[in-house]
Parts: structure tokens; sequence; C-alpha cells
């Protein structure tokens, strides 16, 4: 039995069989060991080029020296503090932070944070700011979304897979519109949302402006300004979820930034702080006083790890390095060469391969020739790929959707062989 047999025994002897998918055939998963910059190496070794960063989790690189060592000075220092009743120095720093890379560039009051530990975390706590902010419960969504899987997220995040086994126990305050692939699907984008907002007390619209785990769907230019005017007209608070987007993977600090678009609130998550659970939502100051009480010693919205002092120092030497490294404008360049490379190389005779990607985070959507979501065809091709050191993952409800979010400290030569990788294999069906 190899090391990563063993592992992989362990997990099926003691995790939940619900967690992680063990291929009977073999082959997949494989077992991190380590990583670096664009790299993982695996038990046995082995060496993969990462096209996944983790989730879009380490968009300075894995182990980014700068922000191990931000964690582990603080490790040796303060290791644990008491969340929402003795704070420490980095929480307040970082909530500052946050407060000027977000609301303070867009022009602005500046921005007030609610620190939480995981992205569906930081979205309920957007739609409890919503609900005290307006007193209306009901939320409209997109279809496609995916907000995560707390009770109060699961309200909101659409795919079936994730929600129809705990529907009994939902509230079901979400109200789901078709996310918009194209410009002429925003006028019947636009009545439901008008209609929802007629009908329905709506204290606000969430929306990933960009959807990942839907599958790397990039709506028209004018969709984030409609939902901005038809917020502003019903009186709801316009969220934005960039868990995934966040911190320059589009080529942008945020994807709402695309269309010079300010959110009421923002959440963020994954590349905060490049591999510590530490996520926020972030609201324009003034609404945040408006639906928040001020503490008289209990608040109601807290957690024990609330701000945790190692995810702060970390995401604070992480936004330093994306900034200090241009990593932003470094993934809006080569998200085009991505592009590029995807539309000239990406061919089949026997299937539909379709590009859509904006900055470092790319999709081939694979269809067979009668319209079908080619799944099998998706999950094959990312499993040879596996064995040819390549890390991929499947996106979109049917998992035929393959997702290019790389650290954006990955080099054109890296990308250059991706993409033929893939290519080659696409060419072998």
């Amino acid at each position: 039995m190899t090391k990563i047999q063993k592992v992989l025994s362990l997990l099926r002897d003691y995790e939940s069989r619900n967690v992680t998918f063990i291929d009977p055939e073999g082959g997949w998963p494989i077992v991190w060991e380590r990583a670096r910059g664009v790299h993982i190496w695996d038990l046995e070794g082995k060496k993969y080029l990462d096209l996944t960063a983790a989730f879009g989790v380490a968009a300075a690189g894995h182990a980014n020296p700068r922000v191990v060592t931000a964690g582990r000075a603080q490790m040796g220092k303060l290791l644990h503090a008491m969340g929402d009743v003795h704070p420490h120095r980095l929480k307040a720093e970082l909530a500052r932070k946050l407060s000027e890379i977000t609301f303070e560039r867009w022009g602005n009051s500046p921005g007030k944070s609610i620190f939480t530990n995981s992205g569906f975390e930081a979205v309920e706590a957007a739609l409890k700011t919503a609900l005290l902010a307006t007193g209306r419960r009901e939320v409209i969504a997109f279809e496609g979304a995916y907000h995560g899987l707390g009770y109060g997220a699961l309200n909101i995040t659409h795919r079936k897979h994730f929600r129809e086994s705990f529907l009994p126990q939902l509230n079901e305050f979400g109200h789901f519109c078709k996310f918009p692939s194209t410009g002429s699907d925003l006028p019947a984008v636009e009545r439901t949302l008008r209609k929802l907002g007629r009908t329905r007390k709506v204290g606000a619209i969430l929306v990933e402006p960009i959807q990942a785990r839907g599958g790397i769907n990039v709506p028209p230019t004018e969709f984030l300004p409609l939902l901005r005017k038809i917020a502003d007209e019903i009186g709801a608070l316009l969220i934005t979820d960039e868990i995934y987007t966040g911190f320059g993977r589009t080529g942008r600090w945020f994807a709402s930034e695309h269309v010079d678009v300010a959110p009421d609130l923002v959440c963020l998550g994954k590349a905060l702080s490049g591999g510590f659970p530490i996520s926020a939502c972030v609201g324009n100051a003034k609404l945040m006083d408006q639906a928040w009480p001020r503490s008289t010693g209990e608040a109601i919205h807290t957690s024990t790890f609330l701000g945790h002092p190692v995810g702060c120092a970390m995401a604070l030497a992480n936004i330093a390095e994306i900034a200090s490294k241009k990593l932003v404008e470094k993934s809006a360049a080569l998200g085009q060469f991505l592009f590029d490379e995807l539309t000239s190389s990406i061919r089949s005779d026997s299937i539909v391969a379709r590009v859509r990607s904006k900055g470092l985070m790319g999709g081939v959507e694979l269809s067979k020739l009668n319209g079908e979501p080619a799944t099998s065809i998706s999950l094959k091709v990312i499993k040879n790929l596996l064995k040819q050191g390549f890390i991929f993952l499947p996106e979109g409800p049917e998992a035929n959707v393959i997702g290019f979010t790389p650290p954006l400290t990955i080099t054109r030569a890296q990308i250059h062989s991706s993409v033929q990788a893939l290519a080659t294999e696409l060419e072998a069906l």
C-alpha cells in the first residue's frame, strides 16, 4: 500500500463518507504534502502545477514567504485573542486596510467590517445587515449562485445538489432570477427584478459579479449597473459576493470595479489571507452604523475566533504583497494572454468548447454536439491531466466547465504549457 493509499484508507474509515470523493478506479484524489508558489507536491513526492490556487486562496502563491513570515511571527507573539471582548491591534489595522481598499477607493465614506471565519459566514453577516437596515427579510439572488452552505447562505445558494436535502429546515427567503450571459438576457432579467421588487419585501440583491462555482459565468457589462439602479429604486441593498473574485483574481482588486459599481456591502474571503480561515463583510460605514446597534457589552453577531490575530497578520501581509508585486495588474495582463491561448488552442471535432474569462479566472465549457453537457468527458480530461501533473477543477452544476484560477504569480510559459496539455487531451478525443 502506498503512502497515498494509506491516507485515503484512513479517510474511508474515519471521515464522513460524504466529504472526500475517492474514485474507486483510482487516480483521484492525490494527497497534498507541501506547496510553494504555483506548485504542489503530493505525499509520494510528485510535482504538480496548480491551476486552481486551492479554490482561489493562494493568489500571491502558495506559502508566500511574506505571508508565512507574518503568520509565524504572530503565532509566537499572540496565537489567540478574545473576539468581540478584548481586541488586538491587528484586527483594528486590518479593518482600516479593508476600508481603504474598498469603500475609500470607491469614493464613498469609509467602510466598516464584521470579521468572520469562512466565506458563507461573511455572506450571512451581510444578510443580517440587510435585514437590520431595511426591515425586509427577502433577498434576490441568481440562478447558478453559490454563496456557501450554512443555513442562511443555503437560502440563496441555487444548486439543487446542496439545498434539496435540507429544504425542510430552510426558511426560504431567497428568490432566484436568471443570471444573464448576454445583453439580450437583460430585458427579461430586469422585468423579473422589478416584479419581485413590487410584490416581495426585498431587502437585498445579492450577486457574484462573476460566478465561479456556477461555471465561470461572466455577465454583460450592463448587468451590475442595472442591479445598482434597481436596488436604489426599491430601497434594497446591493451586496456583492467577491469571495472568489476579490484581491486581483479578475484583473481588478474587485470584479465590480470593471463596471465602476460600488455595492452597499461586499463579502470577502479566500484570497484575503492567502491560506488562513478569515473572511469579512465590509459595508458603507453610515449603513453599518444604521443597521447595527452600538455594543453594550454583548455583540449580537460574533464568534470565538472573530478577527483571529494570525489571520489578521497574514491578511495584512498578503494585501501588501499583492500591491507591492503588482499582482492585480499582472492578473489583467496574463488574463488576456490566457484568453488568447484558450481561444486559439482549444478545438475538437467531437465536442463544443466555449471559452469565457476575466483576468485569471477562466473556464472552458464542454458540450456534446447535441448541446448536452459533456460531463463525463470533462471529468475524464481533468483526471488525465492530473496524471500529467496539472491540477484542474470542474465547475458548473453539470461539472462540464474546466476552470482556470491559478495563483496570480503564474508565468506565461506555465499558462501556455497547461493550455497545450488541455488542448492535446481534447484533440485526442
